[in-house]
């Protein structure tokens, strides 16, 4: 074989930028003869091969060191074998924490993240290590169902998914008892061919927590045919005491009781589907409707400006528009047309369906710089906002947050009360219906600008704009007022003077 992987064999250098091939080593190769197997040489050529297909080409070259390490560890007498798949995961990573140690090499480091707090992770030459690893042994078993992790693009079944959010596997591995996490395999596959890949996550989320908390608790139980109503009331009782309340923990409980009665109707369980009353799962609570205040605008939108010019136009467009950030991020080069001498623009909503609505001609300007930036770095993808190091794919949500949360923080944004910004992507949503109904449009006009099917929900619109609270209060304030005027005999000259300044106006 040849024992060289070259930088220009894979996908992602045929995709690069000038500026990106500029920034590459002279040494643009994986040399494989430096390990010291045939297989092993073979199982890295793969693992890399796969990544050009997934992360740019800079990605690539800070991979190729991590590379050369595991070359270094590998070739070392006790660590030579034929294949990874001779060693166990567990076992590969203690022998490589401790060569590492005796390199003097850190195992963790200290990670900024972007709310300024810091945590400790692994150091990447492990986490390469691990994802080599189990990338290996994904392709060793041809049946993706009975492995722990799942790649989704490998599953039989259409996924729904939302293109802004970055689903790759689901992760079986933090279910502690072997039988339950076949178990949960079927019902989440079963569950995946009607559920959004959101929710399922949550799913196999809360059922993690779950099974944490069997093995601490009931230690004995190995299948959930086992659980009975005793245990999910301590679990209950458990949640109440050690975890806060809020609908995410009666979300969580209503994910926990699907997925359990799942796995008894495919077992034949039926006592799984009576584990749950009515009263188990606390009240919903309707969360409190924000949205920006004119002032608070002003200051986030004059640092918006000064990001990165498609980001910004993403972000002023979206407020714009008034759309969830997901429909904004996955409008398409085509989405502006005219009708009737009227500029309108196409919404594909992920979580729904498509509509149109009628923009300004100053919006519609805005959109086509943003198509025509599109057009000029992006010329393959169909989305306007596209991802960087996947251009197939719209701009990923998480770096359109964490872009924007750096951005609050480097500059001290702060809202009306003096708190730090989060990002509010919804909450641009929420302004621009305010600013609707403040405009004094009808529910109907409302619910099909801000893409709903009905007027249900503009009710809330209406709560929270001030100008309609003081327009539906008038008639109350005044005939309170009158009933003061009416009663202010005897209480003094200074309320004397009340009274005679309201019959001046």
């Amino acid at each position: 074989m040849n024992e060289r992987v070259e930088y220009s064999q894979l996908d992602c250098y045929k995709c690069a930028t000038d500026e990106q091939k500029r920034k590459l080593n002279q040494e643009q190769y994986f040399d494989l003869g430096k390990l010291p197997e045939e297989t092993l040489r073979k199982e890295f050529e793969k693992y890399i091969r796969h990544r050009g297909t997934k992360v740019s080409i800079l990605t690539i070259k800070v991979e190729r060191n991590y590379f050369n390490s595991l070359c270094e560890f590998l070739q070392k007498p006790s660590n030579q074998v034929k294949s990874l798949m001779e060693r166990d995961e567990n076992v590969w990573i203690k022998q490589l924490k401790a060569w590492m140690l005796q390199k003097g090499r850190a195992l963790t480091k200290a990670k900024k993240r972007v709310y300024q707090n810091e945590s400790v992770e692994k150091v990447a030459l492990i986490r390469y290590f691990e994802n080599v690893i189990q990338f290996t042994v994904d392709l060793s078993e041809t049946n993706e169902l009975i492995k722990d992790i799942w790649y989704l693009e490998r599953l039989p079944i259409i996924i729904r998914s939302n293109p802004i959010v970055n689903h790759k596997t689901i992760n079986f591995r933090k279910i502690e008892q072997p039988d339950i996490r076949e178990e949960m395999k079927k019902a989440i596959y079963y569950h995946l061919q009607y559920e959004a890949i959101a929710t399922v996550m949550r799913e196999v989320s809360v059922m993690n927590k779950f099974s944490k908390y069997l093995k601490e608790k009931y230690p004995q139980v190995d299948s959930c045919e086992e659980i009975d109503r005793n245990i999910i009331e301590k679990f209950l009782i458990y949640l109440k005491i050690e975890v806060e309340s809020g609908n995410g923990k009666r979300d969580d409980l209503i994910k926990l009781r699907d997925v359990l009665e799942t796995v008894g109707k495919i077992y034949g369980w039926e006592q799984l589907g009576r584990l749950f009353i009515k009263s188990d799962f606390p009240p919903e609570r309707r969360g409190e409707f924000k949205y920006y205040s004119d002032s608070e605008l002003k200051r986030l939108n004059a640092h918006i400006v000064k990001l990165e010019e498609q980001i910004a136009r993403a972000l002023i467009i979206h407020q714009l528009l008034g759309n969830r950030i997901s429909d904004t991020l996955t409008m398409r080069k085509d989405c502006l047309y005219r009708r009737d001498n009227q500029d309108m623009v196409i919404i594909y909503q992920p979580k729904s369906r498509r509509f149109e609505k009628p923009v300004s001609a100053e919006v519609a300007q805005l959109i086509k710089k943003a198509i025509v930036y599109a057009e000029q770095n992006y010329k393959e993808s169909i989305y306007i906002f596209a991802n960087k190091d996947n251009p197939q794919k719209p701009l990923n949500y998480q770096t359109l947050r964490e872009k924007v949360i750096r951005m609050i923080y480097e500059n001290d944004l702060r809202d009306d009360q003096g708190e730090l910004f989060g990002f509010g992507s919804h909450l641009f949503r929420h302004t621009y219906g305010v600013k609707l109904t403040e405009l004094h449009v009808d529910d109907w006009t409302i619910s099909k600008l801000i893409g709903h099917k009905n007027v249900k929900t503009v009710k809330y619109y209406r709560k929270m704009s001030n100008q309609s609270m003081a327009d539906e209060t008038r008639e109350a304030r005044n005939y309170m007022s009158n009933v003061i005027l009416a009663n202010l005999d005897g209480w003094g000259e200074e309320y004397e003077q009340i009274r005679q300044n309201a019959r001046i106006k």
